[in-house]
């Protein structure tokens, strides 16, 4: 499948886009451009926001094709690299609006925790939300979404490419609960 104009004007636009740079222990130390911190293996900061409707369903969603990271593959939580200059929180209320329009909710934090594969190091903050509001998606980002049950969500994820820093949030989050 090709990918549109659109997706790869914002993935270069992605790529150029100024990220938070720390050190194994979180620490900052300074802003790269996001293409740079991914291909000189560098750690950066990430969100992860569970999104639950009335229901206790969370949403999934399928990556597009342009994004640099598992592209296509189905993701558990909304979410992505925190700006230079950003707080997790201010990230993880902007990532939500940006991918799923969903704004305006409260946002709870559940723990940072940090996550290391060769094309992959984040220290990652995750946060979960409530909302039976529409959903809004981005469609550089976003090709589809749905809500379904944790259970279903275990089903499929032996099945189905999901994205392995985000099964991580998800995994800690319910191990939180436990």
């Amino acid at each position: 499948m090709a990918i549109s104009p659109a997706e790869a004007a914002h993935r270069a636009a992605s790529d150029r886009e100024l990220v938070a740079w720390v050190d194994e222990a979180d620490q900052s130390l300074g802003a790269l451009p996001r293409a740079e911190l991914r291909e000189r293996g560098l750690i950066g900061r990430c969100t992860f926001i569970l999104l639950f409707n009335g229901a206790g369903e969370l949403c999934v969603h399928r990556r597009t094709l342009s994004k640099a990271l598992y592209p296509g593959y189905w993701d558990v939580a909304a979410g992505g690299m925190v700006a230079a200059g950003e707080s997790y929180a201010e990230s993880a209320a902007r990532e939500l609006a940006e991918e799923l329009g969903i704004a305006g909710v409260e946002l709870r934090f559940h723990e940072r925790f940090y996550f290391d594969q060769p094309d992959n190091r984040l220290w990652c903050a995750v946060y979960s939300a409530v909302s039976d509001g529409p959903l809004t998606l981005q469609p550089e980002e976003v090709s589809e979404a749905r809500f379904i049950s944790l259970a279903q969500v275990e089903a499929d994820r032996g099945q189905l490419p999901f994205c392995p820093d985000s099964l991580a949030a998800l995994d800690r989050y319910k191990a939180s609960l436990a």
